[in-house]
C-alpha cells in the first residue's frame, strides 16, 4: 500500500522550505505559496496596470512561470522576489505595449476591491462618512499614481505597499539601489504634494 504524505503546515516564516518542498514536487507547498503571494501580486499588478483584467493575467502568468522555473530557483529563500520580479516586469512590458495610449483611471469598483485589502489595517468600516473619504482617497492616490513613471511607480508600490527593501527592488528592476532611491524620493516629492489635502 503506497504511504500517504500529510500535508502539515509550514510557520509562516519558513518559506525556504515551504519552497523546497514544492521543488520536490509537493503541490500543497506550491498551494501555499500561490495563496500567500497571489493577492499580493494582484494588488501590485492592479496599482500599475489599472485594469483588472490584466492583473489578474499577470498574476496567473507570474504563478505559472514560478510553478515552471521552480525547479532551476537556486536559492529557496529568494523565491519572494523571484515572483515580485516575474509580475512586476510583465506589467512593466504591458505598460511600454500601451504608451502609446493615454491611462484613464477610471474603474472605482476595481479599485475599491484592489484597495480593500490594502486597508485592512484601517479601521474597518461602517461608518459611511469615514467610508466615502477613504473612497475618495484611494481613487486620489490611484489618480496620482498614474501620472508617475512606471518605473518610478514601481518603485513607490513595492516599497510603500509590498515592503520590499531597496536592494529586492533593484534586483526586481535591473537597477542599482541608489538608483532606486532617487526614483523613490521623487515619486514620494510628487506623492506628497498632490496628496497634501490629505494629511
Amino acid at each position: 500500500m503506497e504511504e500517504r504524505r500529510e500535508y502539515v503546515e509550514p510557520e509562516l516564516d519558513d518559506e525556504g522550505s515551504i519552497v523546497a518542498r514544492a521543488q520536490d514536487g509537493d503541490l500543497a507547498a506550491f498551494e501555499h505559496l500561490v495563496l500567500a503571494y497571489q493577492d499580493r501580486l494582484f494588488r501590485l499588478a492592479y496599482r500599475l496596470l489599472n485594469d483588472r483584467g490584466e492583473a489578474e493575467d499577470v498574476v496567473q502568468e507570474a504563478l505559472t512561470a514560478s510553478w515552471r522555473g521552480l525547479p532551476m530557483l537556486r536559492d529557496v529563500q529568494a523565491f519572494g522576489g523571484w515572483v515580485y520580479r516575474l509580475a512586476t516586469n510583465r506589467c512593466l512590458d504591458l505598460l511600454r505595449k500601451r504608451s502609446a495610449h493615454p491611462e484613464t483611471p477610471t474603474d472605482p469598483d476595481g479599485l475599491r476591491a484592489a484597495t480593500n485589502s490594502w486597508s485592512t489595517a484601517e479601521q474597518a468600516g461602517t461608518d459611511p462618512v469615514y467610508e466615502a473619504e477613504r473612497t475618495t482617497r484611494d481613487e486620489r492616490l490611484a489618480a496620482v499614481l498614474h501620472t508617475l513613471p512606471p518605473e518610478q511607480r514601481a518603485c513607490w508600490l513595492l516599497r510603500e505597499m509590498h515592503g520590499r527593501s531597496y536592494a529586492e527592488i533593484g534586483a526586481t528592476l535591473k537597477m542599482d539601489p541608489t538608483v532606486v532611491r532617487g526614483r523613490l524620493a521623487r515619486a514620494r516629492h510628487q506623492i506628497a504634494e498632490r496628496m497634501s489635502e490629505w494629511r
